[in-house]
């Protein structure tokens, strides 16, 4: 028989920490906004709906895990994430 320990020690069967999990989201989320709701001349109004969903969604996730993000590591590789977003916003509108 398998102790009953082994089932609880992993919480839904995953362990990747919540900030990475955010951050592919981000990136997920925006690359396929960017795809479909903007051009080489224009930004569709719901790009920014989506947008502000997803910061919606972000800070309820930091607020849920805030001793995760209180690390600093943490806190600088999210702060990076997000400015590579800004990175993939102007690469895929092709504006380099």
């Amino acid at each position: 028989m398998i102790p009953e320990q082994v089932f609880k020690r992993r919480r839904n069967h995953n362990n990747t920490p919540e900030v990475i999990l955010l951050i592919i989201t981000n990136f997920i989320v925006t690359s396929l906004a960017i795809t479909i709701f903007t051009g080489k001349d224009y930004i569709n109004l719901f790009f920014w709906v989506i947008e502000a969903v997803l910061a919606y969604y972000n800070f309820y996730t930091i607020r849920r895990n805030r001793e995760e993000f209180e690390n600093k590591g943490t806190l600088i590789s999210y702060i990076i994430s997000l400015a590579l977003l800004v990175v993939v916003f102007f690469l895929f509108k092709g504006v380099y």
